[in-house]
């Protein structure tokens, strides 16, 4: 476990760098990431390197102690650059160029700025790749962010006909993959498809989704680039720094290409855009909501299934959210131990100082803009201290990435980035979305006191693959949203519940096929596994509630926005009917067993109360222990963790309010 900061020598005196870094080593800092927006320091003129300020930066934090991490400073090509290729701007979907001004302004296929890529990480990976000081290398910055994933340039257009000739070959394939007879789209040559989301109305959902699979590759295939460049001239680790629970590409794909994978954890920021009822963000309006922010490390780690990186963690008030509110007293420290206690090697607080002019003028850091530590910077050290201690050294979750099945959750939801995209394509409903599902199953488990660890779709149950991901360990696998589903992936379920596994489905589970087209009938390739077909789908206004009951106990549970109705088949049996009439007795929730294990499927998008029900009745037979939480508190590895503000006793040990204590 390692605290880091990031830091820019560039923005700074340089009489300031040596009492900044020897402060950042009395505070327990041991980490600093440097570099990934400094490309015009870097090189102010075309051809003209000035490494002398980042020599001296590297060897003023090495000799004080500091390990550093240096980033690519390719999100940001200098405005000389932009003037010499104005090909490298990406095109909006509107058609209108991006402009120069502030971040990510390139495109990922652009040739010219490939090019350049090329050359600037070469430069600086022959640099620095031996420095004694260097201990891993960030690509990049937070790819995707600003909506930049997708291009729709010349070049994106050309590529991705290629892309679809390589994937399909016929363009007979093509049209029936897309089902393009309809509305008059059919296709006669690759040449002939344009780029979606720039007709007059919705353009066809399975050429949505392939745009965003070319476009995720596209950031895949980039930052392979600069792996291949930084491995050649370098042992230390590569890392990359993803957003909190963000979609535009497909992060198991990036994941699998680098050492280790990080994110950027901002739990007020994150509340803010969220969803969530203004009461719940009334609730955790300065500490975030604790299972929210616990969703994105379960969600990193299980990427690589090994512990993560949290590269930028907000230290105060952040100033991209629509409304930025001040941390509560000890949520810095909260929010630390939580990132420990959920995998993460690494917590590394966003900034050290905070800026004095520009876009984040108003973002806090550990140093306010004078230079004198704010709240933010005693909590740290605070923490540091307690990470120190013999009697805490124990912060690590149980969850720990050994192989050994008995040091692992029981309990396992699987992810997948082409089910999120095919949800945000045609939702159907205005309030159902990826995430929103995900959470919907993922908070009710942790408000249970159960552990979960998160598997990638595409690694799950396989066993041909170097990244594969074994079922085995988890008495109870959940696929909360699980939209695309071919006989692979229900083949691979299959066994998994015939050797005596438990499933979960949730709504909307196998109801497209992998290129976007409707099932014939839904789950598609799992309707004999659990039972049961879809007949009709119901989605609501998120103000609607109706219910559902369990024909054992006729207990009555409620839901929004989403129903699935199923209707029993073969030697499937109703758990629970809908109440609804217009439903005209649906099944709700179905079961079958299988081999030695059971599927089920649910249908109803249960609100958090009653899946809690739901959930806790399952795991008590499947003897998995549970026990309700007061909301707000949380178990996470060695520590219990109070985000509320009062104080809560449970198992003899007190948590006062806003702090974290040691489990007994």
């Amino acid at each position: 476990m390692t605290l880091g900061t990031c830091y820019y020598p560039e923005h700074w005196p340089r009489e300031r760098w040596r009492e900044d870094a020897a402060t950042m080593r009395e505070l327990g800092i041991t980490r600093v990431r440097i570099g990934e927006f400094a490309w015009s320091k870097i090189e102010p003129d075309p051809g003209r390197f000035d490494w002398a300020w980042l020599d001296e930066a590297m060897d003023v934090l090495h000799e004080a102690g500091l390990g550093i991490i240096l980033g690519t400073p390719t999100a940001t090509p200098p405005k000389w650059l932009i003037d010499q290729n104005p090909s490298i701007l990406p095109v909006g979907r509107d058609g209108r160029v991006r402009g120069f001004g502030s971040r990510r302004h390139y495109c990922f296929r652009s040739p010219a700025y490939l090019r350049e890529t090329e050359r600037i990480v070469t430069a600086l990976a022959e640099r620095y790749g031996s420095h004694p000081g260097l201990v891993a290398w960030q690509t990049d910055n937070e790819y995707g962010c600003h909506d930049t994933t997708r291009c729709w340039c010349d070049t994106c257009r050309s590529e991705f006909r290629t892309w679809l000739k390589d994937r399909y070959e016929t363009v007979d394939a093509l049209n029936e993959a897309w089902w393009t007879t309809f509305w008059s789209q059919t296709y006669r040559t690759f040449g002939e498809v344009e780029l979606p989301e720039q007709a007059v109305t919705e353009t066809n959902p399975s050429h949505q989704l392939d745009y965003r699979r070319f476009a995720s590759d596209g950031v895949v295939a980039y930052n392979a680039l600069q792996v291949r460049i930084l491995k050649a001239h370098s042992d230390a680790p590569v890392v990359h720094n993803s957003m909190m629970l963000f979609g535009d590409y497909d992060h198991v794909d990036l994941a699998d290409d680098l050492d280790a994978i990080a994110f950027d954890n901002y739990p007020i920021g994150q509340l803010e855009e969220s969803p969530f009822s203004l009461d719940v963000k009334e609730q955790f309006l300065r500490t975030g909501h604790p299972d929210l922010v616990t969703l994105s490390h379960d969600l990193y780690r299980g990427l690589k299934d090994q512990p993560h990186w949290i590269m930028e963690q907000q230290p105060g008030q952040v100033n991209w959210a629509p409304n930025n509110a001040l941390p509560a007293a000890g949520a810095v420290r909260l929010w630390t131990l939580q990132g420990f206690a959920h995998g993460a090697e690494m917590v590394s607080w966003f900034r050290y100082r905070a800026a004095v002019g520009a876009q984040e003028t108003n973002h806090a850091g550990l140093l306010r803009h004078d230079g004198t530590p704010d709240v933010a910077y005693h909590e740290a050290k605070r923490v540091a201290g307690e990470l120190a201690a013999p009697e805490h050294r124990d912060v690590h979750t149980a969850i720990r990435s050994t192989g050994d099945a008995t040091d692992r959750p029981r309990v396992a939801l699987l992810v997948d980035f082409e089910d999120l995209w095919a949800t945000d394509i045609q939702p159907h409903a205005s309030a159902f979305n990826y995430w929103g599902q995900l959470f919907g199953f993922y908070a009710p488990l942790r408000g249970l006191d159960v552990t979960v660890d998160l598997v990638p779709k595409k690694h799950a149950g396989r066993e041909d693959e170097p990244h594969a991901r074994s079922l085995e360990p988890y008495d109870l696998v959940i696929a909360p949203a699980m939209q695309l589903v071919d006989e692979d992936v229900a083949q691979r379920l299959d066994r998994y519940v015939k050797a005596g596994g438990r499933l979960l489905l949730g709504p909307r589970s196998g109801a497209r096929t992998v290129t976007g087209r409707a099932q014939e009938a839904a789950p598609g390739p799992l309707r004999d596994l659990v039972g049961a077909r879809v007949t009709r789908v119901d989605g609501l206004r998120p103000d609607v509630q109706r219910s559902i009951t369990m024909l054992n106990g006729n207990e009555s549970l409620t839901y929004r926005v989403w129903a699935d109705l199923l209707e029993v088949e073969g030697d499937g049996v109703a758990l629970a009917h809908y109440d609804d009439p217009a439903y005209q007795g649906a099944t709700a929730y179905v079961k079958r067993s299988h081999g030695s294990g059971e599927a089920r499927m649910l249908g109803a998008s249960l609100e958090l109360e009653a899946m809690t029900t739901l959930l806790e009745a399952w795991l008590g037979e499947l003897g998995i222990p549970t026990r309700r939480l007061p909301d707000g508190l949380r178990r996470s590895g060695a520590w219990w963790l109070n985000f509320t503000s009062e104080a809560h006793t449970i198992d003899g040990v007190t948590i006062p309010a806003l702090e974290a204590v040691p489990v007994s």
